[in-house]
């Protein structure tokens, strides 16, 4: 049978721009992880990592300009935001770099003999290891951050792991493109270009998962797909970590001393970061608790005028514009559910961002309404007016795991007075990143950073975002009274390679 054509399309016409690839056999997949298999030795050297990662920055600034064209010609999210994406994903190989040269990521330990310890301690000598090849699967809505050169690629890369990338259909262009300007990195730094293979393919995706040689997977998607993903890496003879990003709804309170401070404010500032990338931020805010009331209204008619005077836009592709159609009529058509402002279609392939208002008593129960509970990808949130505290307590007890969840607070209540520091404790267990008086979308890269949550936000307790997300790839290895002349030099005592560590319980820089 031959093999399926990969086509790189349009999502503004639905037309066929080119021919990219062919989906990846099983035999074609199973050579791109034994390729990256045999360049583990070339990545040992940490000032060699640096360089490559470094280098591959540099490769993708200097082809700036066309991959911005291609990503804009296959997502349509415009050149301003890829320019801007292209800028941060150089900026996150590099930040890897420095984390590399840095060496704080080995976290070196290293315990002498103390014979007075209960039990007797031996010498004992504990760093990290990487854990060999990494399967990365990109993400549609973010086709430089979270794709080929994202940073998954990037973090696995800097801990010592060559990546095969399944490349996403919606961007198969760029994703080759994006491939050969990092292999040409790698080669400018004598590492064997399979260092970083890609396949296509649905198929591709489910074996590479279940290769023997990968040891850990990375994944950003949707919940029915990083679920079934996750199963099949748990599944496995020899299971392997599956880091996987799928899906939030990201919660929003407004206190009503807020909303009725700044209100009018609130309101236009969740219209921006609601349609933003036409509502197609993994931390999109989905559900947004405001009081009922004078003040309440006032901030509905801001997000009213705001979300109407926002342009239509093209979603990534059909597939997820039906999904978007379809789940916002579903939610409007609920008892109590009311369109102040309907998404819908717009003209020939765009959508109109909206939102729906519903009683927040309405979501204190289980029932039908709980679909209001769950993302629905695209321009859309729901606003559900609560009445009083106990309501908003009751809702964000029955919410799942989220990315960010973020509390809007009058002067006051962030000074520490009325009930900020309890609601603060109430959205902490729902999400990885909590907002106070801002909004979810924009994750900077830092080493503070945390881009995770509960599940199903995440399937780990890891960050896919900043210095940390390293961390996802390796295992920790402890020597037990081994010889010095024998140990790896990031153990031994003199420290050749000036790496901080914990030496006999002191921290040293």
């Amino acid at each position: 049978m031959a093999a399926e054509p990969v086509w790189s399309v349009d999502p503004r016409t639905g037309r066929q721009r080119a021919q990219v690839a062919t989906e990846a056999t099983a035999r074609e997949v199973d050579e791109a992880v034994r390729a990256a298999h045999r360049t583990r030795g070339a990545l040992a050297d940490r000032a060699v990592r640096a360089a490559f990662l470094r280098a591959a920055a540099d490769r993708l600034e200097a082809d700036r300009d066309r991959l911005v064209e291609t990503a804009d010609a296959e997502s349509a999210l415009g050149p301003p935001r890829l320019t801007g994406e292209l800028a941060r994903t150089c900026y996150q190989l590099r930040a890897f770099a420095d984390v590399v040269d840095e060496g704080a990521f080995l976290d070196v330990v290293i315990d002498h003999p103390d014979d007075s310890a209960v039990p007797p301690v031996p010498d004992l000598r504990r760093y990290k290891v990487p854990l060999g090849v990494v399967a990365v699967y990109s993400a549609s809505n973010f086709p430089f951050a979270f794709s080929v050169a994202g940073g998954d690629t990037a973090s696995a890369l800097a801990a010592g792991c060559p990546v095969v990338v399944k490349a996403h259909p919606d961007h198969p262009e760029l994703s080759e493109r994006v491939a050969g300007a990092v292999r040409r990195a790698a080669a400018d730094h004598g590492v064997p270009e399979g260092v970083l293979g890609l396949v296509h393919g649905f198929a591709a995706g489910v074996e590479l998962v279940e290769h023997p040689l990968v040891a850990a997977a990375g994944f950003t998607g949707s919940v029915r797909g990083g679920r079934a993903l996750f199963d099949a890496a748990a599944a496995r003879p020899a299971p392997i970590p599956f880091h996987g990003e799928l899906g939030s709804l990201n919660p929003v309170v407004v206190t009503e001393e807020a909303a009725r401070e700044r209100g009018e404010a609130i309101g236009a500032g969740l219209a921006g970061s609601m349609t933003l990338g036409a509502g197609q931020f993994c931390v999109k805010p989905g559900l947004v608790l405001v009081p009922s009331g004078p003040a309440g209204d006032g901030l509905v008619d801001a997000l009213a005028d705001a979300v109407g005077a926002a342009a239509p836009g093209v979603l990534l592709d059909l597939r997820m514009r039906d999904a978007f159609l379809a789940g916002a009529a579903e939610r409007a058509a609920l008892p109590d559910v009311e369109s102040p402002l309907a998404p819908g279609a717009g003209e020939e392939r765009a959508v109109r961002a909206g939102f729906l208002t519903v009683p927040a008593k309405r979501l204190t129960g289980e029932g039908a309404h709980d679909l209001l509970l769950e993302e629905c990808f695209g321009p859309v949130t729901v606003v559900a007016r609560y009445t009083g505290e106990d309501e908003v307590t009751a809702v964000l007890s029955r919410l799942p795991g989220n990315l960010t969840a973020t509390a809007h607070l009058s002067e006051g209540e962030a000074a520490g007075e009325g009930g900020g520091a309890a609601l603060l404790a109430a959205l902490t267990p729902l999400a990885g990143r909590v907002v106070v008086d801002g909004w979810p979308t924009g994750v900077a890269v830092a080493p503070a950073q945390h881009h995770g949550g509960p599940y199903p936000a995440t399937t780990s307790t890891s960050t896919s975002v900043g210095g940390t997300a390293i961390e996802r790839w390796m295992r920790p290895v402890a020597y037990q009274n081994a010889p010095e002349a024998l140990l790896p030099p990031e153990l031994r005592d003199d420290n050749p390679l000036g790496l901080p560590r914990r030496y006999d319980g002191r921290l040293e820089r």
